[in-house]
């Protein structure tokens, strides 16, 4: 599956609607750190059928950083049934990503 980018029009069908469970991606073009996890995020994509992966460029929608109380990026948030189960601000190993799961 390819990853999806989230705007707040398509929030709630795609992540809090979603049956699911999510990998939301909090990023922005200027960031370094994003740059080093975006491959890992679209690997881990590509590869898990099981997993909707989602991206929210932090500066083109602000309300959805916010929302999500957003302070640093990258920050990975994992969502099961509508809800934050886990969280993690940096950049993280694929393996430590997948452990989040």
């Amino acid at each position: 599956m390819s990853v999806i980018n989230i705007n707040k029009t398509n929030f709630q069908s795609e992540v809090i609607n979603s049956e699911k469970p999510i990998l939301l991606d909090f990023w922005a073009s200027w960031c370094g750190p994003c740059r080093m996890v975006g491959p890992i995020v679209d690997e881990i994509a590509a590869e898990r059928g099981d997993l909707k992966v989602v991206k929210v460029n932090v500066d083109e929608q602000p309300e959805l950083a916010i929302q999500f109380g957003i302070m640093s990026i990258p920050t990975l948030v994992i969502m099961k049934n509508g809800k934050v189960t886990n969280q993690a601000v940096g950049v993280r190993p694929k393996e430590q990503i997948l452990a989040m799961l």
